[in-house]
């Protein structure tokens, strides 16, 4: 948020040349009543250009026959270019008429503008009870220890058994009409950014498109390498958090039990008298259909994207292989013009007329050439002496031991540690040998490493010093 960074989304991003556009109010108003409040997704542009005309109509009879010069195509031409980026003008699959779209930045700024309205009533209550349970969510759903996680179990559980108790005494606690309209709100505003969220996965994966058509246009390379390229980039944006979080709403959302128990809620909630008195929108009862409809648009959107995807690549394929086919015909054409002109000399050569088979084993291994350094100094008997006792202490730890140590603890019980098997074996090569054997924890996908745990290990070291060392608690389970 420093000085350059908003200079330059004042110049570039289209939400922000909305709100300082000479006409903002009127192109926001209508943007908004023909797409977000009835949640229209796509519109023709012969629909588009008669509900523009009957706004353009009722406009300038209140504000005179020069309050907006030009006519409605000429507006939405001007509001669909790339360098205003308000709306995405583009021919769906067999047809020949532009549509329109409204753009994720369009969608921002006219929300952002709706929240500008002064509000009578701004809950507070609802949105802290939501905070809590985020981050009883997270605290709760990232522990690892089961016996904490029990514990919360137990304390819920306890929570229920005394609000049953309460209402079987008869002390029946309800929401008031102030926590009833806070609660509304809240259920309001998220359906209608939700909505929004669908409009941004659907611009991205277009944008992934777009990029993926790009690279096809410019690449030189091979079509294996260019298959895996693109789809290692969509499975990237599959993959993403964002991704993952749009396919597990689809997933909860496509539950038939799931729709019918939304409906069931929302009906429930419309019929509180202190909801009645907020006079809700008559699409609210309705909004789980529009997230399906608007879910159902942006999964057709990319299967659409992906269909484009591979006519395009067939069409680069028929391109390739008409090429081939042009060089053959130009060959044959080539020889029939020499079939009654004996060339002259040499016409072809062939190496050999059959291939040499080479069998892989057949090869003799590399072995590089050994060329002796010698010195041409004379040797000279040194005065000092040296103990020679230490070229010959070299020890070496056999990795394979270690491994069928931990095979054969594993016999007898189903998981060891590595603290018990050093306590069984005794480190014998002192922290060599202990290393190895994070080793073999490290490669093997049957062990465990507990950052959380730790244990101590001990040895004696060649000149007698006991030596400890606190390591991770390393478990050793059997396959």
């Amino acid at each position: 948020m420093d000085y350059f960074t908003l200079e330059l989304l004042s110049r570039q991003h289209p939400a922000w040349q909305l709100l300082r556009a000479q006409y903002a109010p009127f192109i926001a108003a209508f943007l908004n009543r023909v797409f977000l409040e009835p949640n229209v997704r796509t519109l023709p542009e012969a629909q588009l250009v008669e509900a523009l005309d009957d706004e353009l109509f009722a406009l300038r009879e209140r504000l005179g026959e020069d309050a907006f010069p030009r006519d409605a195509r000429a507006y939405l031409g001007d509001w669909s270019r790339s360098e205003r980026g308000w709306l995405r003008k583009f021919y769906p699959v067999d047809s020949d008429e532009p549509h329109y779209d409204l753009t994720p930045p369009t969608e921002q700024a006219i929300r952002w503008l709706s929240g500008l309205t002064e509000r009578s009533f701004v809950g507070t209550e609802s949105r802290l009870l939501t905070l809590i349970d985020l981050l009883r969510q997270l605290s709760h759903g990232t522990e690892r220890d089961p016996r904490v996680r029990i514990e919360e179990l137990q304390r819920q559980r306890r929570e229920i058994d005394e609000q049953i108790a309460r209402i079987e005494e008869g002390d029946l606690s309800l929401l008031d009409s102030t926590a009833v309209k806070e609660r509304y709100q809240q259920f309001r505003e998220l359906a209608s950014q939700l909505l929004a969220d669908f409009r941004e996965v659907e611009h991205n994966f277009r944008r992934l498109d777009r990029q993926a058509r790009e690279k096809i246009t410019l690449w030189d390379g091979g079509k294996g390498e260019l298959l895996e390229e693109i789809m290692g980039d969509r499975d990237a944006i599959t993959g993403s958090h964002q991704g993952r979080s749009f396919r597990a709403f689809w997933e909860l959302l496509m539950s038939q039990s799931r729709q019918e128990e939304l409906g069931e809620l929302l009906d429930k909630m419309l019929a509180l008298p202190a909801v009645a008195e907020e006079r809700p929108e008559p699409r609210l009862r309705r909004v789980h259909y529009d997230w399906l409809e608007a879910g159902d648009h942006t999964q057709r959107t990319i299967a659409q994207l992906s269909q484009q995807l591979r006519r395009f690549l067939d069409d680069k394929a028929w391109l390739e292989n008409r090429r081939i086919m042009e060089i053959l015909n130009s060959l044959e054409a080539n020889a029939l013009a020499l079939h009654e002109v004996q060339p002259l000399g040499p016409f072809a050569e062939m190496d050999e007329i059959s291939p040499t088979v080479e069998l892989p084993m057949e090869r003799r291994l590399f072995a590089p050439p050994f060329t002796p350094a010698i010195a041409a100094t004379a040797v000279e008997l040194g005065d000092v002496d040296i103990d020679a006792a230490a070229l010959f202490a070299h020890s070496e730890v056999d990795p394979a031991e270690l491994a069928l140590r931990i095979r054969k603890a594993l016999q007898s019980r189903d998981q060891v540690t590595l603290g018990d098997l050093i306590d069984q074996h005794p480190l014998e090569h002192g922290l060599a040998e202990l290393v190895t054997y994070l080793r073999l924890a490290g490669e093997s996908e049957d062990s465990v490493v507990d950052e959380e745990g730790s244990e101590t290990v001990a040895w004696l070291s060649a000149d007698a010093v006991q030596r400890r060392a606190r390591i991770p608690r390393v478990i050793f389970r059997s396959a």
